[in-house]
């Protein structure tokens, strides 16, 4: 299984691009609970730091696809640069604004300049692997080996956002979120010989959502999204159910590792079925692997079915992500992308809402059916729209 990925990091530059966007990448994971925890401390208000949080999320989902179209003009290294260090003034900003006890205003404008001048490292990276092997099968392990790396990150960056924020200081978490952001962000702005180059966009190029392929798999993401956010927040409120809210942190791990294992073994392998048809069966395991959950009512047993929920998880963002690179244009890919994310990180936000109220009126046990049933019009959609995504001149008939 790790045999594919051995030879994937030899070009000249690419660990440097690969370590350098996980870590610039790192505060994606960190700055919402961050966020939360410093307000709430300093506020003694949850629900102002949460909508804080909310207003960061909002403003980088909106801005996220514009952000993306300057980097496609001008280029990463041109774009990241003065982006990424508005970003950390504005988060420093947030920071002092907090501390100082400045009217509750300057909390929402400052997060959401935070969340305004956020830039998508994950799609620049998924668009240099493209410049260095599109067309070729390891563009198929590289977008494996991302999503595992965002599992990663994603596990990895509330815990230690948490720990920090908790047992050290407020500030903490965000500080090293801040450290991440800046560091990160300019070693891969200064690795310029990685970057793809800028190309000319043809006349009448439009938006890349107005391509019928990139917008129904924005569809696909936004209900996967509310399956990722509304599992997240029910998987917590079920082990507090069940009382053993310490050992939420192991549930939700439970997803991710699921998710990284199948990662891993599905991009070690060369598939014969067309992309497709790979994503329509994906997402209609990620519904058969959800369904138990809905009748689990012991924790043990549910680390268990979530481990096996998460197993549908990679293959699906991996076969959509290249679907993506297929269909879009270079020209716009990287705003392509930055649709897709936004739509991952909506669909997010919809269902942390939509499971929170659930679960405060049916019980944690019971909303999982809204997870259950989010992962069903994702496959629905996907099905129904997969004549969409038939790839034009593919080079072979497993790419079609």
């Amino acid at each position: 299984m790790v045999g594919p990925y051995r030879g994937l990091f030899n070009g000249p530059g690419v660990k440097g691009f690969v370590l350098a966007g996980f870590v610039g990448r790192m505060p994606m994971s960190m700055l919402g609970i961050g966020i939360v925890l410093l307000v709430s401390a300093l506020t003694e208000s949850y629900a102002t730091a949460g909508a804080v949080a909310a207003t960061t999320n909002i403003s980088f989902a909106i801005a996220a696809p514009l952000t993306g179209r300057l980097v496609d003009r001008f280029g990463q290294s041109r774009v990241i640069t003065p982006f990424s260090l508005v970003n950390a003034l504005a988060l420093a900003s947030l920071m002092l604004c907090a501390a100082f006890g400045l009217p509750e205003w300057t909390l929402y404008a400052s997060g959401l300049l935070v969340g305004a001048t956020s830039l998508s490292l994950g799609s620049m990276v998924r668009a240099r692997w493209s410049h260095l092997h599109g067309g070729s099968a390891k563009l198929h392990t590289a977008f494996a080996f991302e999503s595992v790396a965002d599992e990663v990150i994603f596990v990895a960056g509330p815990a230690l956002v948490t720990v920090l924020a908790t047992y050290v200081n407020p500030y903490a978490g965000l500080s090293v979120a801040l450290v991440c952001l800046v560091g990160g962000s300019l070693a891969l702005a200064a690795q310029r010989r990685t970057q793809p180059p800028v190309r000319e966009i043809r006349s009448g190029g439009g938006s890349p959502i107005l391509i019928p392929g990139i917008a129904l798999l924005s569809c696909v993401y936004l209900a996967l999204g509310s399956v990722f956010g509304s599992a997240d927040l029910i998987t917590v409120a079920f082990a507090e159910e069940h009382g053993v809210k310490g050992a939420s942190g192991f549930l939700l791990a439970s997803i991710a590792g699921g998710s990284m294992v199948s990662g891993l073994w599905f991009g070690s392998r060369q598939w014969q079925i067309p992309l497709r048809r790979r994503l329509v069966r994906a997402l209609g395991v990620l519904v058969v692997g959800l369904l138990p959950i809905i009748f689990i009512g012991d924790a043990r047993v549910m680390a268990v079915g979530l481990f096996v929920a998460g197993l549908a998880i990679s293959p699906t963002l991996i076969t959509g992500f290249s679907l993506a690179e297929r269909l879009l244009p270079p020209s716009l890919f990287t705003e392509g992308m930055a649709w897709i994310s936004t739509s991952i990180g909506l669909g997010v936000a919809i269902g942390a809402w939509a499971g929170g109220r659930l679960t405060e009126a049916v019980g944690a046990s019971n909303a999982y059916v809204f997870t259950l049933g989010c992962a069903a019009i994702a496959a629905v959609v996907g099905v129904g729209g997969s004549g969409l995504l038939r790839l034009p001149e593919a080079p072979s008939p497993a790419e079609s």
